[in-house]
């Protein structure tokens, strides 16, 4: 072995070394017995607390959003939505079969890591300005022909966009008929219907009235209509009525209680 390459690999040995030293002390000091997290498998004594403070989010009970006590990994850093899709995923491995084309826009880097691992799927990344992913891409026009995926991963992008309707459209149209994705988006469970104001563009203005300096609407159950009117069918799924499946009563995962998985699919019609 040349010079060179004897000191990269020894490099490459050390920053692989730092980094199990690192992840090893973070399980020994945050270990315990109450929780679990499935993508990492970490024993826990407890996950992080996390999310935005802002008093809109509870005051709207807005589900995926605002101030809550078990958000992360202490040890990965997996989001409490992300392990919910992982397990979703898990207990469905018929959804990724081998020769499966996925798109994961905005991916989550635990949920992305295990997704990329899956052996015979091709695995694709996308995000508007993320560093890293496979593409960079704007989700109203997406550079993609029809019919070219077997399923889209994406989660908490489009309360970001001010034209939803076009980003569904475009991920329906890039997908084949009979095809499913996963759509995720923070939903209040009180607010009638789906509240947008496109003259509140101040970052500060939309945390106080949206949640989140970036969100251009705050979503309530008529989501569905909207999934719906971009030609979806849907199978809502809430994990609390298979909790066996999803950390028991005592939800070791550390899931959120009340998130459903909006899970869609391109009719075989379509």
């Amino acid at each position: 072995m040349s010079a060179w390459k004897t000191v990269l690999a020894r490099g490459l040995a050390t920053v692989g070394l730092e980094r199990f030293g690192r992840s090893a002390w973070r399980r020994a000091r945050s270990f315990g017995l109450r929780y679990q997290c499935p993508i990492c498998g970490a024993h826990l004594r407890e996950f992080l607390p996390g999310g935005e403070p802002f008093a809109v989010l509870a005051e709207k009970a807005v589900v995926g959003g605002g101030r809550r006590s078990s958000v992360f990994c202490p040890v990965c850093r997996s989001w409490d939505r992300e392990r919910l899709i992982y397990l979703f995923l898990l207990n469905r491995p018929n959804l990724l079969a081998k020769g499966t084309k996925l798109l994961h826009v905005s991916p989550e880097a635990g949920l992305g890591a295990w997704l990329r691992s899956q052996p015979g799927l091709a695995y694709v990344t996308a995000d508007l300005t993320m560093p890293g992913v496979d593409f960079h891409l704007d989700l109203t026009s997406i550079p993609f022909p029809d019919s070219t995926f077997d399923a889209v991963i994406c989660n908490h992008v489009f309360e970001h966009i001010p034209d939803d309707a076009r980003a569904m459209a475009e991920i329906f149209r890039v997908l084949r008929p009979g095809a499913w994705a996963i759509l995720q988006v923070p939903v209040s469970l009180t607010l009638p219907a789906t509240f947008e104001d496109f003259s509140v563009t101040d970052a500060a203005a939309r945390q106080l009235v949206f949640g989140q300096h970036d969100h251009v609407r705050m979503y309530a159950m008529d989501y569905l209509d909207r999934l719906r009117g971009a030609g979806f069918s849907l199978a809502p799924f809430r994990w609390r009525d298979n909790p066996k499946t999803y950390g028991g009563q005592h939800n070791r995962f550390g899931l959120l209680e009340r998130e459903i998985v909006f899970f869609a699919s391109r009719p075989s019609t379509s």
